[in-house]
């Protein structure tokens, strides 16, 4: 159910984990503050992933905006772990959005992301490898804040059986 009345979109993100075991994220400028505690802050960091495109399944979106974002094509998706439904209002357009999550292993650290930019609404700021311990650095802005316990249950071999609803802490 979407109560926000804002136009909603479906999405399929990636927690894309390199041999490292160190997770991608990309970091946008915000059309608002993020930090009611620190005016002025735009910054926050998301996981590679986008909208689905008419007759896609979920795989195949996840697919597509890995290679669009990352370069790397021939990657094999691991399990969905996490869902979400949500109010997405960081970005200029604000939509509320249904993501599905799907683990992925990349097979190295080298990305491309000559095409980031011209595939996002949004400015990219940077695109960075991050260990859990770099995940929890104060002032870091990580959407949904949530993503770090899944990557840290994920890196301790405790993968959910189910899908986790990232909405719910």
């Amino acid at each position: 159910m979407n109560p926000t009345g804002l136009p909603e979109r479906e999405t399929s993100r990636a927690l894309l984990i390199d041999p490292a075991d160190r997770l991608l994220l990309i970091s946008y400028q915000a059309a608002r503050d993020v930090d009611p505690a620190r005016p002025g802050k735009r910054d926050f960091w998301y996981t590679p992933g986008g909208g689905r495109e008419p007759g896609e399944s979920p795989e195949q979106t996840c697919l597509r905006e890995l290679a669009e974002e990352t370069g790397l094509t021939d990657l094999t998706l691991g399990p969905r772990i996490a869902h979400r439904a949500a109010p997405q209002t960081l970005f200029a357009r604000k939509r509320f959005v249904r993501e599905t999550y799907f683990l992925v292993r990349a097979p190295h650290a080298r990305i491309d992301t000559t095409r980031l930019q011209e595939t996002e609404g949004d400015p990219v700021l940077d695109v960075r490898w991050w260990s859990l311990a770099d995940l929890r650095t104060p002032g870091l802005v990580i959407e949904p804040p949530s993503i770090i316990a899944l990557f840290a249950d994920i890196l301790a071999k405790r993968v959910p059986e189910a899908p986790r609803d990232l909405a719910v802490g």
